[in-house]
């Protein structure tokens, strides 16, 4: 993912809200969010390269969410795919803090990542370039190729949407909506990540447009007071195009 807006036990009826964005090269092989064959409880869309994921969800209430870092100057070829250690986290059953603290012991031999994990009762966040395992209190949050609540455009920019479109719910359409934002932010906004200015323009909007890479899907999570999870998927091809779009809705603890 590219950007993960998250609302957290601030909304009365529904206690985690998630609207994410994954933004990909549109040359990855990818499958579509469903359930796994081999791990049937988890919910996700799946990396066909690599095996893993980079958000999910289960019939208890796990979920997980990751990030990538940016930093070209600490990319290394050699390291391990990062989506593993979200469906690591979906097809366990480790505690969100004792996930967390466990691959930290081992979070340098991938490149940079966020990871937040949560079992419904608590949500966690860690990254690998200087975050350790945090439990996050009732608030919104907002994480894109920084640390968490980094103050990029999009991410400030998002964080108000998410705000103002928790009102809406259970009408996700605003949700939707904000993750939709393709505008450009002003070069004197913009963060020196390392890579050149015209890539930091295109990548400083919520939904990336561009013809090899972009925004490959928009996911909007909500877990409900009532039990029932809702994961609502829109893929979306080269040039914009919408591609397939998932709805689910689950009972925790049934299938």
């Amino acid at each position: 993912m590219c950007l993960i807006l998250v609302a957290w036990k601030v909304h009365p009826a529904f206690p985690l809200v998630v609207a994410a964005n994954r933004d990909e090269f549109f040359a990855r092989p990818t499958s579509a969010a469903a359930f796994w064959k081999d791990a049937p409880q988890v919910l996700a869309g799946r990396d066909l390269d690599a095996g893993g994921t980079w958000m999910g969800v289960t019939c208890a209430g796990r979920f997980a969410a990751l990030t990538n870092f940016r930093d070209p100057a600490q990319m290394r070829a050699s390291a391990p795919s990062r989506g593993p250690l979200v469906a690591e986290f979906l097809a366990g059953s480790d505690a969100p803090q004792g996930y967390l603290q466990r691959i930290a012991a081992r979070g340098r031999d991938y490149n940079g990542y966020n990871l937040l994990a949560g079992d419904g009762q608590t949500l966690w966040w860690s990254s690998n370039m200087g975050g350790s395992p945090r439990q996050l209190g009732p608030g919104i949050y907002g994480v894109s190729n920084h640390l968490l609540d980094t103050p990029w455009p999009k991410v400030g920019a998002g964080k108000t949407a998410l705000t103002q479109a928790l009102e809406r719910l259970p009408d996700d359409t605003a949700l939707f909506s904000l993750l939709r934002d393709d505008g450009i932010h002003p070069d004197a906004h913009l963060p020196q990540t390392g890579i050149p200015l015209d890539w930091e323009r295109l990548l400083s909007a919520a939904f990336v447009r561009s013809p090899d890479y972009g925004t490959r899907s928009s996911t909007v999570l909500c877990t409900g007071e009532d039990g029932w999870i809702s994961f609502d998927e829109q893929t979306w091809l080269p040039g914009a195009k919408p591609g397939g779009r998932v709805r689910y809705r689950l009972k925790m603890g049934r299938r």
